[in-house]
């Protein structure tokens, strides 16, 4: 559930333009160019990584 949370936070904030900001902040801390397609794929696997911590910490079946 916290994959689709983020993949929402995604599209909102490119409302306000935030993957431009992000593709060249990634552009100019890495100097490896992205598209916008990785910006989704980054939300998505800090979405993963959110659903992992908590199915590890067991607060992921309380909500079941």
């Amino acid at each position: 559930m916290i994959i689709v949370s983020f993949i929402i936070i995604a599209w909102v904030l490119s409302w306000f333009k935030f993957e431009q900001i992000f593709i060249q902040a990634f552009k100019e801390l890495f100097n490896k160019e992205i598209s916008t397609a990785s910006y989704y794929f980054i939300f998505a696997c800090l979405g993963a990584i959110g659903d992992i911590v908590a199915l590890l910490n067991g607060s992921y079946f309380e909500k079941l």
